[in-house]
């Protein structure tokens, strides 16, 4: 039920290898998303900065408050944990995290030393906001560090110098290296994500069950996801972490995509009320250590009329395009031509809003993407969500997605429910 310390090992060695194919003096990551993925290490990101470093030596450590240490420790296998008081602080973090760098020996001799932490000069080891940036040295081969970006992002007011003005050195970003290897799941990642579609699916049945007319999407999202994580817990619960900021267990709800609103694909929940004649986009997943699924489906509030059923035909049959063409060696905007094509022949086109899919992971939405614009070629092990919609002002919006992984013959579904119209359709 979760990832073992070897394919943990087995990432850092694949991350030591661009950092020597590179001639780095190291690699730094500051994305939460990136740490879970190299550390096994989940945390909130907050103003107070947090970083994973890996050297040339193949040493791994991190930067942490001295809230974090205990946790950092106990869910990470590193080989030092470096850690400042608070943020913004006195010193301020990036005065630590520079005695780190240097320690590990990322930084040499081209570190400018109006940013040099001396324990023996407190009067310099505080490093403030806004600070002037230093003079830019030639560097050689030898002085750069991959990075994910240039320092710690702004998150709740955080504010401090790069990492390039930090060490005087030229930084690399490797994040398209990583979206590369992040693409493609183990057998671990692929059973983790198959696990949360399972309890994803519980979900979305309890919210079918319990959507009634009069109802509020309020009050039946609540319920289905309670009662969902609640026999999940019965099931699984000494298993089970969801290593998420927002979720604790399964969910499904509407997100305010009921009736006309359904039109607009990323609404957001506003306790409607369920009324006869109405079309309901839905969505349901559940973090399992992390790693997420999708499920959506188009539902109706009574018997769908005609119009409604001829759009869901279409919907379905784009959808069904789509997984036709996704095969090993097809580029990912194969794909969405594809489909597009399908809308331009039944003459859909000016109901499209949106691209047919998007890997998933790790972060909810993954590069590839199934675009027009992404030549990425499909490998087996990329796991997909794949959701072309049709999207009419005066009627509703029609959506599927479900969650695929590529294999050797196409794809394998990792969602399971039905998806025929007369499987969903709420009594009116």
């Amino acid at each position: 039920m979760r990832l073992t310390q070897s394919e943990f090992n087995g990432r850092s060695q694949q991350l030591l290898d661009t950092i020597r194919q590179n001639r780095f003096t190291g690699v730094v990551l500051f994305d939460s998303t990136n740490i879970l993925y190299f550390t096994g290490f989940a945390f909130i990101p907050t103003e107070r900065p947090i970083a994973f470093v890996l050297s040339a030596e193949g040493e791994r450590a991190m930067l942490v408050p001295r809230l974090e240490v205990e946790h950092a420790q106990a869910e990470a296998d590193l080989d030092r944990v470096a850690h400042y008081l608070e943020y913004p602080g006195d010193p301020h973090p990036m005065a630590i995290f520079q005695d780190l760098l240097m320690d590990m020996g990322l930084i040499k001799e081209n570190v400018n030393p109006q940013f040099l932490h001396t324990p023996t000069r407190p009067e310099e080891i505080v490093i403030r906001p806004h600070q002037e940036a230093p003079k830019q040295y030639p560097l050689a081969s030898s002085s750069q560090i991959g990075v994910d970006m240039d320092g710690y992002p702004w998150i709740f007011g955080y504010e401090g110098v790069s990492l390039s003005q930090l060490t005087g050195m030229t930084v690399h970003n490797i994040q398209g290296q990583l979206n590369k290897m992040q693409a493609i799941k183990s057998p671990a990642e692929i059973a983790l994500i198959k696990e949360s579609c399972k309890w994803g699916h519980l979900a979305h049945v309890l919210l079918q069950r319990y959507t009634a007319v009069h109802a509020t999407e309020t009050a039946v999202s609540l319920r289905a996801s309670q009662e969902a994580t609640l026999a999940m817990m019965d099931a699984i619960g000494p298993l089970y972490r969801a290593q998420s900021m927002w979720l604790t267990g399964p969910f499904a709800g509407y997100r305010g995509q009921i009736g006309r609103n359904a039109a607009i694909p990323h609404a957001l929940a506003n306790n409607i009320t369920f009324q006869p004649g109405d079309v309901l986009v839905t969505g349901a997943g559940c973090p399992m250590w992390g790693y997420n699924s999708e499920l959506e489906r188009t539902m109706f509030v009574g018997e769908p009329t005609a119009k409604q059923q001829t759009f869901f035909n279409h919907m379905k049959a784009a959808q069904e395009v789509a997984f036709e063409a996704m095969k090993p060696g097809v580029a990912c905007s194969a794909v969405d031509s594809a489909v597009r094509t399908y809308y331009e022949k039944n003459s859909m086109m000016q109901y499209w809003k949106h691209h047919t899919g998007h890997a998933i992971g790790l972060r909810y939405h993954e590069g590839p993407f199934l675009d027009s614009g992404d030549q990425t070629v499909l490998q087996e092990g990329m796991v997909f969500t794949v959701e072309p919609g049709l999207y009419v002002p005066e009627l509703g919006g029609f959506r599927h997605s479900d969650t695929v992984v590529i294999t050797a013959n196409g794809v394998d579904f990792l969602t399971y429910y039905p998806r025929d119209w007369q499987s969903l359709v709420i009594p009116a």
